[in-house]
């Protein structure tokens, strides 16, 4: 539809109606994730796509009329009605998200914390789930939302069958992003530190972070298996220091485990039920 109803700035490619169709469609995406990524005025959307005002204007007009786009009362740009929509059913047709939700409850339920379930999509972390906690402050984090994969608690849980290289080689990306914020999160470890840390939770089975990707945020996480046994994503409980002690942490990695392990038995994976260990019962940490 809007490859048909957009006109591109340049002429078209090879002369087909396609080439032309395929240049306005790629700039209408464009125009989307600009506006996603926080371009909220013609001039801002314009550098981000790479296109003259006059086009800037006819892509978001056409995106606008149709509902992927809305216009505020002080003329900002956001996305529309229709992206939440897709959005909606695009979540409901991950089975994964729909399968987890009730697990997820549970954890949220017995925790108190938030709750995040995540994938690895092009090497970050993409969050299908969220639920916020009960106690603490809220976190950036949001369904849709991708973050690194070696200073998260969800990213170093799916990394937990990769190889050290690997390991080495997403460390040194997220390290090198993670310092350039303003406050440097106080978590950050000297690579050996990090590889140790990480052996241990392949022995553990679940993944920490403490403080390494956010100031004043410390999480449990462990992934989820498939029924060949491989690691499709990964649940954390995430909260602020004060409700995450290291004991209470270790008490959280209980209850996280035995989520995963519910999601992965509806998965198909036969692997060994050995959380939440004896002495633990489950019902609020």
């Amino acid at each position: 539809m809007i490859a048909r109803m957009i006109s591109p700035d340049t002429p078209k490619s090879d002369g087909s109606a396609s080439a032309t169709g395929t240049q306005a469609l790629a700039r209408g995406l464009r125009v989307l994730a600009a506006v996603a990524a926080g371009a909220k005025d013609l001039r801002s959307i314009g550098e981000a796509v790479g296109t003259s005002r006059a086009t800037t204007h006819r892509l978001v007009s056409f995106l606008r009329q149709e509902g992927w786009l809305r216009q505020s009362d002080s003329k900002a740009y956001s996305l529309g009605p229709r992206m939440i929509e897709l959005g909606a059913i695009a979540l409901e047709q991950v089975p994964l998200a729909t399968l987890a939700r009730p697990h997820l409850l549970q954890l949220a339920q017995s925790s108190g914390n938030t709750i995040h379930l995540g994938m690895v999509d092009m090497g970050e972390v993409l969050y299908l789930d969220k639920i916020p906690g009960t106690v603490g402050q809220e976190m950036r984090s949001r369904i849709g939302h991708r973050m690194l994969l070696a200073s998260t608690g969800v990213g170093k849980a799916l990394m937990l069958d990769m190889s050290e290289a690997d390991w080495r080689r997403h460390y040194d990306h997220a390290v090198a992003i993670v310092q350039s914020q303003t406050p440097v999160p106080p978590g950050i470890l000297a690579w050996p530190d990090y590889r140790d840390r990480m052996r241990k939770s392949q022995v553990d089975g679940y993944a920490i972070d403490l403080e390494e990707n956010e100031v004043g945020i410390r999480c449990v996480a462990a992934p989820i298996r498939d029924a060949a046994g491989h690691i499709v994503a990964a649940v954390s409980v995430a909260g602020t220091v004060p409700y995450m002690s290291m004991a209470r942490m270790v008490e959280l990695a209980a209850f996280v485990l035995a989520c995963v392990h519910g999601i992965s038995s509806e998965l198909g994976w036969r692997g060994p039920a050995t959380w939440p260990p004896s002495g633990h019962a489950v019902g609020r940490v």
